[in-house]
């Protein structure tokens, strides 16, 4: 049984385990978090190296974008820089592929029909793709970069004002300790609401989960939440605020959604390559030959909860 795991800086009680079989082997899935210490962190990912098919790093990025340019979270790179024979990915290579594909088949899906309607992407620097698939099918957007990683008041409503605002900020940013500017650890537990009117107005809240959770208000009645990366408690907290709908990009295995970094590493596992050889057209043959479709899950009574199913995830329940 081939093993991927995920090292996270984030709060070890969202851990998680799971065993599934995909196009004929068997992979073992791990989450480990470790309270937001980074060098625990990174003697983790030591002690792996070598030990396992492939690593994620989960809470934290280890690339940004502003258009083409890719910058760097320097954090992120030392933690990298720990595994020296196993492959380490972040997610970045499906949030670039599979987040903008999943955005466009949901576009006219008639559950959750996101064509043409009011978004706030809580963070769009780490989704570039995601942000220019909503751009495409014509919503209008408010990026919260500014608002949510910076406390500022200053909403972002173009992906032209988003990479103008990225090229200024990201090259100073990224060498900020990443605590600073995202919850790990505990923080990761606690809702202190933030600009409120934002989520509001938005029809559909979308991105990391964990700045979603940390930031949103007491009420979001009628609202879509795309996103990823949500235990059986995470859902629950959405539907008692009065989420109508969760989607997210990654399926349910035994009990939650795992990130895109672990997604990932467990695509490059299969693969037998290194992320450097893989495109994101690659991922994409990859996801197909498993079978993988997102999850669309309906939070209210009332409403035809569907979960759109892959051999990933049957695999998952049967075993």
């Amino acid at each position: 049984m081939k093993r991927v795991v995920s090292v996270s800086i984030g709060s070890s009680r969202r851990n998680h385990v799971a065993e599934v079989k995909v196009l004929g082997e068997e992979f073992r899935i791990e989450r480990i978090g470790t309270d937001g210490d980074l060098d625990r962190a990174a003697a983790l990912i030591r002690e792996l190296d070598g030990q396992v098919a492939a690593l994620g790093l989960g809470g934290i990025d280890l690339y940004l974008w502003a258009g083409s340019r890719r910058y760097t979270f320097r954090d992120a790179r030392r933690l990298a820089a720990q595994a020296r024979r196993t492959p380490v990915v972040d997610g970045s290579g499906l949030k670039q592929s599979l987040e903008r594909r999943v955005v466009r088949q949901l576009a006219d899906d008639p559950r959750v029909a996101l064509r043409g309607k009011r978004v706030l992407m809580v963070s769009a620097v780490d989704r570039v793709g995601m942000a220019e698939a909503f751009d495409r099918i014509g919503c209008p957007l408010v990026f919260g970069d500014i608002l949510f990683a910076l406390g500022l008041p200053i909403p972002i409503r173009s992906l032209k004002a988003l990479n103008a605002a990225a090229r200024v900020v990201l090259p100073v940013l990224t060498q900020l300790p990443f605590r600073w500017v995202y919850p790990t650890g505990s923080k990761q537990e606690i809702n202190t609401p933030r600009f409120t009117r934002y989520f509001d107005e938005a029809q559909v809240i979308a991105g990391d989960f964990l700045y979603i959770s940390r930031y949103m208000p007491p009420r979001l009645d009628g609202k879509v939440i795309l996103t990823n990366t949500v235990t059986a408690a995470d859902e629950q907290r959405l539907r008692e605020r009065g989420v109508a709908w969760l989607v997210t990009t990654t399926p349910e295995l035994e009990g939650r959604s795992f990130g895109t970094n672990v997604i990932e590493a467990l695509l490059i596992a299969i693969s037998g390559r290194h992320p450097g050889e893989l495109t994101g057209d690659d991922y994409l043959r990859l996801l197909d030959q498993i079978g993988f479709q997102p999850r669309v899950q309906a939070l209210q009574t009332g409403q035809v909860s569907v979960h759109s199913t892959s051999n990933l995830l049957l695999a998952a329940q049967e075993g």
